[in-house]
């Protein structure tokens, strides 16, 4: 049995200022698009200069980051924050919505693009590559603040880990079955998936090297982008069957998830795309 180390949320104590592990995983994952974005641009990727990728950064920072809360604020724990509104702008807390962030940037990349006059697909073909080591480096911050713990798990499951900040959830968990009850009381917690893991490696590094490898040659224009809506709604869709389900809007269901909800559209668009770019000549 594994047990979450329960880090310290504040990264940095500086007197009355607070860095939070959260925090520092955005600003790692802005480097990391920076670096490999200046990479791509200095092995013959020519659509935009380096200083438009810094400027680019700016747009899409702003976009990940009033999109991701209000999408979480929005799709996942709308009650919450409507009865606590000054919560919706303490985003150091946690508490963004990956689907909500990306309608963020891509409204974002609209408008630079029309700024530089540059194609959407062309900026978001360039963009898709980048993004899934940003979205690994969130999955880490999760991981730190010991939130979206996943589903209860086996005992048998080497890496079943027991989550602390889970307590009144799994008190509440194992009172519908006595199986769960007595996991609680040998174990003094549900064991659970942690499934922030998973996501890091499903939504980061694997979609991260099949688009990296996929980008390498010349493509339709279009593709890439439809290929990262298909890629990530697919890891997304089979992490959630380890993560412990959000309410959502819909409520919270076993069956599928909030999460699981919002990537379908995203599969489904991406295939049509998909599609429909692959009648283009490659660009």
């Amino acid at each position: 049995m594994l047990i979450h180390p329960q880090f310290d949320p504040v990264a940095i104590h500086l007197g009355p200022l607070a860095v939070h592990w959260y925090g520092l995983m955005y600003l790692l994952g802005f480097a990391l698009f920076l670096t490999m974005g200046k990479y791509r641009l200095k092995n013959g990727n020519d659509v935009l200069t380096v200083p438009q990728l810094d400027d680019m950064l700016m747009y899409g920072a702003v976009g990940v980051v009033v999109g991701g809360r209000l999408g979480e604020v929005l799709f996942y724990q709308p009650g919450y924050y409507f009865s606590h509104p000054l919560e919706i702008f303490m985003v150091w807390k946690g508490g963004m919505s990956f689907h909500g962030g990306f309608l963020g940037v891509l409204i974002a990349v609209a408008i630079y693009g029309r700024k530089v006059g540059r194609g959407f697909w062309q900026l978001t073909d360039f963009v898709a590559p980048l993004v899934p080591l940003g979205l690994a480096a969130g999955r880490v911050g999760n991981f730190i603040n010991g939130e979206l713990w996943g589903r209860v798990a086996s005992p048998d499951l080497p890496w079943a880990m027991l989550f602390p900040q889970a307590r009144m959830e799994d008190i509440a968990e194992a009172q519908q079955s006595a199986d769960l009850m007595n996991m609680l009381m040998q174990y003094g917690g549900l064991l659970r998936h942690p499934s922030q893991l998973y996501e890091f490696a499903l939504e980061g590094i694997v979609l991260f090297g099949a688009l990296w490898i996929y980008s390498a040659k010349p493509r339709a224009t279009g593709k890439v982008s439809a290929l990262f809506l298909i890629g990530y709604g697919l890891a997304r869709f089979i992490s959630e069957y380890f993560r412990n389900p959000d309410a959502g809007i819909f409520g919270k269901s076993d069956v599928i998830s909030m999460g699981q909800w919002l990537s379908l559209p995203m599969i489904v668009i991406g295939v049509a795309l998909f599609a429909f770019f692959s009648r283009r000549k490659q660009g």
